[in-house]
């Protein structure tokens, strides 16, 4: 399925560094070939998300991340994103989606797609 145009995408700064990091693991444990992990991320860079990224936004997800008592603050800055920014968090993870509705509306994946 493809991701609707119909939405605006938000995420903060670090979110094209987690997906490179991601796709290259994947190709160095031989889960994906580069020739693979290269279409995703061109699929990726191609999405018009807007990428955002500041002070306030790093205090949200360092309180976010203690109220949460978790190891960092990577995931809280995409919940504190959405608790500033956006309408709703996505996710497939159900664990993490749990975690987020103690701060922010939580959307199904289905939400997004065409």
């Amino acid at each position: 399925s493809k991701i609707s145009g119909q939405h605006k995408f938000l995420a903060p700064t670090l979110f094209r560094s987690q997906v490179l990091s991601m796709v290259y693991v994947a190709v160095r444990d031989a889960r994906m070939t580069e020739k693979a992990a290269r279409t995703h991320l061109d699929y990726v860079r191609a999405l018009p998300i807007r990428l955002l990224g500041d002070r306030v936004l790093q205090n949200l997800a360092w309180k976010i991340a203690k109220d949460l008592d978790w190891p960092d603050t990577l995931t809280a800055e995409y919940i504190a994103l959405t608790h500033l920014q956006a309408d709703g968090f996505v996710t497939l993870d159900m664990k993490l989606a749990r975690a987020a509705k103690r701060h922010v509306d939580v959307a199904p994946f289905k939400a997004i797609l065409a």
